[in-house]
């Protein structure tokens, strides 16, 4: 049997149906679902962040044109827009769409996630504009972000509280956007005035305590059963105790790094190095697969890079005292496998969702391919002679990749869908 014909719609997503009138683009066709705000919101902040990061890092590297300065360190104020703003909003997106699925409930009504998506546009909007100037921008935007966050949580929790049974992968959602709640939290209390050790809570809870494991805990519940959908023999594996494994070393992880210990990272990391391995070679497909699966196990691949990174770093700074990769091994989790998946999942769901075929198109190809090319850049750019070119340049060509993909899912969620079905 041909590959492509078993690349069956999963129950996220919708047989395909002939092409049905429209009435064309239209702004009300973004509440027709959570994924559509959210994942319009997320592509806008997505290019609106950085090509604010772009512009700082080019006027640091080359002062042909002069930023204004940030009450906040930009590199700080940059890792929090990435982590609370820009990626929340397609997880936010993603979680409020499937998480009444995973426990058969009915889906939320558009009053219910319409404030969150305000809530995490407005807020980036006005933490750029007070990065550009604006005096209360800052304040303001924090504000408008913890309200938008809480909402969100309020609506999932909501869920939960009301779910017969136990979805082990919504509560491993749920635990770390707890976290991250928390890191959010205490990001905006240095703001505030705190310790700046507060900020540094709220970037490394942001990182390794919320995004991973929900990257994490949305593969090991998704990739398995997609494979199984496309590959004739494909046997699913995903035992708990793994998700449940990787939980104990991430908390190990944030321990030691949150008390400074480096360099025992690896006695966290060496671990999860091993369980990223396993899984990558349980779940990857040994026969031919379709391309918007095979993306997903590319980028899953980034996992394993980047762990092998933060070992190796943590080694050298046990044997040497010196942190040889600096912020490499972060950019290859960020960039590598975060970009790398989001590109593939949000393609995957945009294309399922709107009635399209679930194939990659060719610009979604551009921008995972691209994505790739950033990520080795940024890498890179740490132990390259001139760090700060390479920084700039990889900032732009982030914005290059993204710029086209962007485009096009956005006007998608402007576009009823092509079936005609609701949502």
């Amino acid at each position: 049997m041909d590959v492509k014909a078993r690349w069956q719609p999963c129950a996220h997503d919708a047989p395909m149906q002939p092409p049905l009138s429209h009435p064309g683009i239209a702004l009300s066709n973004l509440a027709r679902a959570p994924h559509r705000l959210m994942f319009f919101i997320g592509a806008s902040n997505v290019l609106l962040a950085m090509a604010w990061w772009a512009l700082w890092l080019l006027s640091a590297r080359w002062p042909l044109l002069t930023m204004p300065a940030t009450s906040i360190y930009a590199g700080w104020l940059h890792a929090f827009v990435m982590q609370y703003l820009v990626l929340p909003s397609f997880i936010f997106g993603f979680l409020l769409t499937v998480f009444p699925r995973w426990m058969g409930l009915p889906e939320l009504a558009r009053r219910q996630y319409l404030p969150v998506g305000v809530g995490l546009i407005g807020g980036q909007l006005l933490l750029l504009l007070g990065a550009a100037g604006l005096p209360w921008g800052l304040h303001a935007g924090l504000a408008l972000s913890l309200l938008g966050w809480s909402i969100g949580l309020w609506r999932l929790l909501r869920l939960l509280s009301v779910e017969r049974g136990r979805t082990w992968h919504a509560r491993s959602c749920m635990a770390a956007l707890l976290l991250g709640y928390i890191g959010l939290c205490a990001f905006i209390a240095f703001a505030a005035g705190a310790d700046p050790g507060w900020a540094m809570l709220g970037i490394k809870l942001g990182g390794f305590g919320m995004l991973l494991p929900i990257y994490v805990t949305v593969a090991h519940r998704m990739f398995p059963f997609f494979a199984g959908n496309a590959v004739s023999g494909y046997v699913p594996w995903r035992p708990l105790w793994w998700l449940a494994a990787f939980w104990v070393f991430i908390a190990l992880h944030l321990l030691l790094e949150l008390n400074h210990q480096t360099m025992w990272l690896w006695l966290a990391d060496l671990p999860l190095l091993l369980l990223s391995g396993v899984a990558l070679w349980r779940w990857w497909p040994r026969g031919a697969m379709p391309g918007l699966l095979r993306v997903l196990f590319i980028g899953l691949a980034w996992l394993p890079v980047s762990l092998a990174l933060y070992v190796v770093q943590s080694l050298a700074e046990l044997l040497s005292g010196q942190m040889i990769l600096g912020r490499g091994p972060a950019h290859a989790l960020f960039i590598g496998l975060f970009g790398s998946l989001l590109v593939a999942m949000v393609t995957r769901v945009t294309q399922g969702h709107s009635g399209r075929p679930l194939q990659m198109p060719a610009v979604a190809w551009f921008a995972f391919i691209a994505v790739q090319v950033v990520a080795v850049m940024r890498v890179v750019a740490e132990i390259a002679p001139d760090a700060g070119a390479w920084q700039a340049l990889s900032a732009v060509a982030w914005l290059v990749a993204f710029s086209p993909w962007v485009a096009r899912i956005g006007r998608i969620y402007l576009l009823p869908r092509q079936d005609g079905r609701d949502g």
